[in-house]
């Protein structure tokens, strides 16, 4: 991932205070000889406590056919991705140029996680792996606890395997144009304000506070 100077992280709560409310993505394991890579879109917990830079918990079906790919090399990288709005052409023209020649672009908050990955199969292991997971995602409760052994859980267990990724390394980009002059930028918040489409508040929130 290409990120500009302009594009980083002011600071590394900025990427943890956007990370800490998108625990969905897709997990990326090198492909096996003369296979494509996996992609496994999935829920995840991202303790930015445990080790340097944290570690992601998450759990999949025992049949995925990733898990060959993982044990084969268990280096691996999670990409979450969010916060994105087309922005066209007309609201990237320079004052002094047609609207027409405006040069339409994308914006958008990634974080990708290098991780290095630790199958988890004991069954003790996988029931506390699930119950923070549904503890992150349910804090409200009203599911039974995952237990080995216990009813309704237990007997599930064997079906799934755990993953821990171990954080090594994170990037980070939020690309909202702070390095437009200020008239792009007031047009481009202006257009993103009025336009209402699905991601547009997000960007609009993210464009303005990185305004330089």
């Amino acid at each position: 991932m290409l990120i500009h100077p302009w594009d980083a992280p002011q600071s590394d709560g900025e990427w943890q205070q956007w990370l800490a409310t998108h625990d969905f993505g897709q997990l990326a394991v090198n492909g096996l000889p003369d296979e494509a890579p996996y992609v496994q879109p999935t829920h995840f917990v991202y303790d930015a406590e445990r080790g340097r830079y944290g570690e992601v918990l998450t759990h999949l079906a025992r049949p995925n056919p990733l898990w060959k790919a993982v044990e084969a090399d268990p280096h691996v990288l999670l990409s979450v991705v969010d916060d994105y709005a087309y922005i066209p052409g007309p609201w990237q023209a320079p004052t002094d140029t047609p609207p027409e020649h405006g040069v339409p672009t994308s914006f958008y908050a990634a974080v990708q996680l290098r991780c290095t990955a630790h199958v988890v199969d004991d069954p003790a292991e996988k029931a506390d792996l699930l119950n923070r997971q549904v503890g992150h995602f349910q804090p409200e409760g009203g599911s039974a606890a995952a237990g080995v052994g216990e009813a309704p859980y237990g007997r599930m267990l064997s079906g799934i395997r755990g993953l821990r990724l171990e954080v090594t390394e994170i990037r980070a980009k939020f690309k909202y144009g702070s390095h437009k002059p200020e008239d792009v930028q007031d047009r481009t918040a202006a257009g993103l304000a009025g336009r209402g489409a699905p991601h547009d508040a997000a960007a609009h929130t993210h464009h303005l506070r990185r305004r330089t």
